[in-house]
């Protein structure tokens, strides 16, 4: 059986920087992987047909987000800012917007800044907006929270959403050149660098430890010991059922820690990745009657709600995003099906028809993250009362068992790469005792 100092159980952003982190101060530390791939939720692809870096998750940076930008120019990695009109379309009219926030903001602001004891969303805004006259108001912003944050209303944190929506510098939203996957790479050659090991398709599947001693038990066979082990397990997946794909077993049980995790909100996300021949939509035609010319965003009323291109690039790449309750809702479909959901939406958003989109499609996958068994979700939101959750979480366990990942973030970028390497680097730290 290998033995090492610091196991690593996850090979994402956070435990690829604890795992530099750790390896440059002379740790031996290896990383435990499912995939056969590292990354995590972030999932830079080239194949399927697609003609460049294709984002399967994370795509963009969300305001002022230090430690990313650091790393980026660390590594080399220029970003680009995002560029093109919005757009927004109810009832199969679109128009151009002005932009992504709520028209009501100041007063939606006022109201939650005037909010003494954190509550739900939902329960806030049925308080605080009641009268019809507010219907619309109450719509967009379950609709802005549920679609942006990948959240339930009925859980997300008021407090939370507060501090995001009073401004984060969110809307400058650059993309790293080349994709995320890039950083990745760039990451996992410093580990190997400072000689760390990295074991993809390991699959872990039992935790069992003792004050000092950790021993790691993965899918057909291997067994991996060391003094110490740091778990970036996503938050998806410390709530997974015990019987259920993705499930880890700790032995002793961890119920505090259980509970702490089910006390957290984790959104599911389904990404749409379609790559025509042209880009059909930048001028009219006689199978497309309501073009969007140099379009950046589009908000609708579709069963896909939000797209967004590549522009100011020329690639003909549109993405959609269904998240939260409707994500969940759409879990068990077939991939099938949900290319036909999104090129439907596409047809009606552009007064064009299914068959037309279907013989321009030249690139197509559908990134179901709920439905992953090493996700079971997208990305964390809080909840009321997350603040006692994450004290849990990021409590060693006897100096032996530690736990990172954007989940157990707690700061201004929940639910971001930014929060995985905060959250990853914060805890090797806490291991070397700095």
């Amino acid at each position: 059986m290998p033995e090492y100092d610091i196991l690593l159980v996850g090979a994402g952003a956070a435990g690829l920087l604890a795992a530099r982190t750790l390896a440059q101060a002379g740790r031996r530390v290896a990383i435990l992987e499912a995939r056969n791939r590292p990354g995590g939720r972030i999932h830079t692809f080239t194949d399927h047909g697609f003609t460049g870096p294709t984002e399967g998750g994370a795509e963009f940076l969300h305001g002022d987000v230090a430690r990313s930008q650091a790393l980026l120019l660390e590594a080399g990695i220029i970003t680009h800012d995002t560029g093109g009109s919005n757009f927004e379309a109810a009832e199969g009219k679109a128009q151009e917007a002005e932009g992504f926030f709520i028209e009501d903001m100041p007063l939606l602001l006022q109201k939650l800044h005037s909010l003494e004891h954190d509550v739900p969303l939902a329960e806030f805004l049925a308080q605080q907006f009641p009268d019809e006259q507010y219907r619309e108001l109450r719509d967009t912003v379950t609709r802005f929270a549920e679609g942006y944050d990948a959240a339930d209303a009925r859980r997300a944190s008021s407090f939370a959403l507060r501090e995001e929506w009073s401004g984060n510098g969110a809307e400058d939203s650059p993309r790293p050149e080349g994709g995320y996957g890039r950083l990745i790479d760039w990451l996992v050659q410093e580990v190997q660098a400072a000689g760390g090991v990295l074991h993809l398709s390991t699959i872990v599947e039992e935790v069992r430890w003792q004050a000092g001693q950790v021993e790691i038990k993965c899918q057909g066979g291997p067994t991996f010991l060391a003094a110490q082990a740091l778990l970036t397990l996503p938050l998806g997946v410390l709530q997974a059922e015990e019987g259920t794909a993705g499930y880890v077993r700790f032995t002793p049980e961890l119920p505090a820690y259980r509970a702490a995790a089910m006390a957290l909100g984790v959104g599911p996300v389904i990404k749409f990745l379609l790559e025509f021949q042209e880009p059909f939509w930048q001028a009219p035609s006689a199978e497309v009657g309501q073009p969007m010319p140099e379009m950046g965003f589009l908000f609708s009323d579709a069963a896909v709600p939000t797209w967004w291109s590549q522009f100011p690039d020329t690639r003909p790449l549109l993405t959609g995003w269904v998240a939260g309750p409707a994500a969940a809702a759409l879990r068990e479909t077939s991939e099938a099906d949900l290319l036909t959901l999104a090129l439907d939406t596409l047809a009606y958003l552009f007064g064009s028809t299914t068959s037309f989109l279907r013989q321009q499609l030249r690139a197509h996958r559908v990134v179901n993250w709920g439905a992953d068994p090493f996700a079971r979700g997208a990305y964390a939101y809080a909840t009321v009362g997350s603040a006692a959750a994450y004290q849990v979480l990021n409590q060693p366990i006897e100096d032996t068992l530690f736990f990172a990942g954007e989940g157990l973030y707690e700061g201004a970028h929940t639910g971001t790469v930014e929060a995985a390497l905060v959250s990853g680097e914060t805890a090797a730290k806490r291991i070397l005792g700095q």
